[in-house]
């Protein structure tokens, strides 16, 4: 099941600057920063914890730190907006990439790319994209990260569409899904509605 962040207020006031089109690359890039801090935030729920003892200025007493081995898998390209941001949440994690092409005729994406640590001691996986459209790219992803070792592996998205969120659910029923936003539809062209068109394209303005 999917969680949708959009009623946190700092999440509906940086993706309204992400849909509107005259956002430019600079603040596009700030604010992908921020809303993505929010989200991991709620996606860090999933870590596990091991519990220490500290010793205070006045006494000794009990606190916890997050296990070790996170991983982040951003998917290549727009995938790497969210990397910096992530690992600044959850610092000392570990990164893998799976670089993935969409055929723009038939919207079905293409492996072209993928390097991985040792994922089977992982503690936790995410893979990070922000836009969850067909779910195609982030099952495939999914699939290759599972055939690495992974085994407990959350899906970190910006915005995603009802379609691409019964199809990732449909290939991959064990991985949650955090995402800020889940929007109507997608159009004929495969692209979210109402979306905010090509997160690559408005990040790395080409």
């Amino acid at each position: 099941m999917a969680t949708d962040l959009c009623t946190h207020p700092l999440v509906q006031h940086y993706l309204t600057i992400l849909r509107d089109r005259r956002t430019g690359a600079a603040e596009f890039r700030r604010c992908c920063k921020g809303i993505t801090e929010v989200i991991m935030v709620e996606a860090a729920k999933q870590l596990s914890l091991d519990f220490v003892e500290v010793e205070t200025p006045l006494e000794l007493t009990s606190g916890a730190q997050l296990s070790t081995g996170v991983v982040f898998v951003p998917i290549l390209r727009a995938g790497l907006g969210m990397l910096d941001p992530a690992m600044g949440i959850i610092p000392g994690s570990s990164v893998g990439y799976i670089g993935l092409e969409r055929d723009e005729a038939t919207a079905v994406a293409s492996c072209y790319y993928a390097k991985m640590p040792d994922l089977s001691t992982s503690s936790q996986v995410f893979v990070l994209d922000p836009m969850l459209a067909t779910g195609g790219s982030a099952a495939q992803c999914v699939e290759q990260i599972k055939a690495h070792g992974a085994k407990h592996v959350t899906m970190v998205c910006i915005i995603s569409a009802p379609e691409g969120i019964a199809a990732f659910e449909a290939a991959h029923p064990d991985v949650p899904i955090i995402a800020g936003k889940i929007d109507r539809a997608l159009n004929d062209q495969k692209y979210i509605l109402p979306g905010l068109g090509d997160f690559g394209d408005r990040l790395f303005n080409t």
